[in-house]
């Protein structure tokens, strides 16, 4: 029915806690809802012209006419981090979950670390990545030893200043450390690269974070279309989280705003016919993960005005779709993730009336979607396309 379908992932935009959420402790989570109670209404105009008033309250009076796809998404999988939702959109339902270390990594572990890489290490301890660098700082520039540390996802996070320890060695460093380390039962989702600039008391994390993903150990929907001769192509992290399984092109972005320019470029350019999947992580990064909803709401803000000149550059044989992998509210208690359903939302030129699709059994039935779009089929989720077209 269309020849490209364009999805764009906002990274832990919950619409509210998931029907399993007293499991992970997040009963009553719920990452909208809660930045405007807490930051004021969101002025998200194009977001709310596509349903998303309908499934979440933005505490904006805006009473504009629906014309979109709506519904929400729930996640089966056993995780709430970005690999576990992101895997599942396109077929691979995480069944058993990646490690996780709450205290810490195992000696072994950390003596293997050092055997291999060269480098002894700072932390090992689960925190937040800028406190951890703030406080630990001082001594790694020091030593020239890395900070490493985790959090309650499956990751294996390595710190350094980039004076300190360049770029391409950092880089090198995570590669040992996915490849050679964190092996077996510590195969965990993500060994990632956390490089960091400035003067003691002003560290910053920069935009040249890189993730390792652990291989996908199922057929993704990216392989099934590129079997079909279709394109693949993944903007912003989207190559890190598949570990470049299954896609033909892959674009690195350095913001949300960057990640959509991108994308609105190639849509002028050789992107013909297939699936762009984009990943806007800076909700994540930037605002969920470090318990700020005033920046939260800003950052949805800017993306609804972004979405809206993305809107008008759709072609008549464009389907496009907005979702999100987990939610990071940004008023729970912690900073991690919460387990909540998220929102799908869509739009194609000539749609002239809401069409709701209700709440999805698993987040795999966007990537079904997209496989029956092109005449293929896979294993997990029920495509929705017939109620939408």
């Amino acid at each position: 029915m269309f020849k490209r379908v364009i999805v764009l992932v906002m990274d832990s935009v919950g619409i509210g806690h998931a029907p399993d959420a007293a499991a992970f402790g997040d009963e009553g989570a719920n990452t909208i809802g809660h930045i405007a109670e807490a930051a004021g209404p969101i002025r998200c105009p194009n977001l709310r012209r596509l349903g998303l008033g309908q499934l979440v309250t933005t505490g904006s009076d805006d009473e504009a006419a629906v014309t979109g796809i709506y519904g929400a998404l729930t996640e089966t999988s056993t995780g709430k981090d970005t690999t576990s939702g992101h895997w599942e959109l396109m077929g691979h339902p995480v069944t058993v979950p990646f490690p996780t270390f709450y205290e810490g990594f195992p000696k072994e572990l950390m003596d293997l670390f050092t055997e291999r890489t060269g480098y002894g290490y700072l932390g090992n301890e689960v925190a937040s990545g800028t406190e951890i660098i703030e406080r630990l700082g001082a001594e790694h520039m020091r030593t020239g030893k890395p900070i490493v540390y985790t959090s309650a996802d499956s990751v294996f996070q390595i710190a350094a200043h980039e004076d300190v320890i360049p770029l391409k060695e950092l880089y090198r460093i995570c590669q040992i450390t996915r490849d050679e380390v964190c092996v077996g039962d510590y195969a965990v989702g993500r060994i990632i690269a956390r490089p960091f600039v400035g003067e003691l008391g002003s560290l910053v994390r920069t935009s040249n974070r890189h993730d390792y993903s652990r291989m996908p150990e199922k057929t993704l929907y990216l392989e099934i279309l590129q079997a079909a001769g279709k394109q693949t192509i993944g903007v912003g992290k989207i190559g890190d989280i598949y570990a470049h399984v299954g896609l033909s092109a892959s674009y690195p972005s350095k913001s949300n705003s960057h990640g959509m320019n991108i994308a609105a470029r190639l849509l002028g350019g050789d992107f013909a016919e297939g699936l762009m999947m984009v990943n806007l992580v800076e909700f994540d990064s930037l605002y969920g993960h470090r318990r700020n909803p005033a920046g939260y709401k800003r950052e949805i803000e800017d993306f609804d005005y972004q979405l809206g000149g993305f809107i008008e550059l759709l072609t008549d044989e464009d389907l496009l779709l907005i979702t999100a992998d987990h939610g990071n509210d940004p008023t729970w208690k912690g900073t991690d993730h919460t387990r909540e359903q998220v929102p799908l939302l869509g739009y194609y030129r000539g749609l002239t009336e809401s069409k709701p699709i209700g709440v999805r059994k698993s987040y795999a039935d966007l990537g079904q979607t997209v496989l029956d779009n092109f005449g293929c089929v896979g294993e997990y989720g029920t495509s929705f396309l017939s109620l939408i077209k």
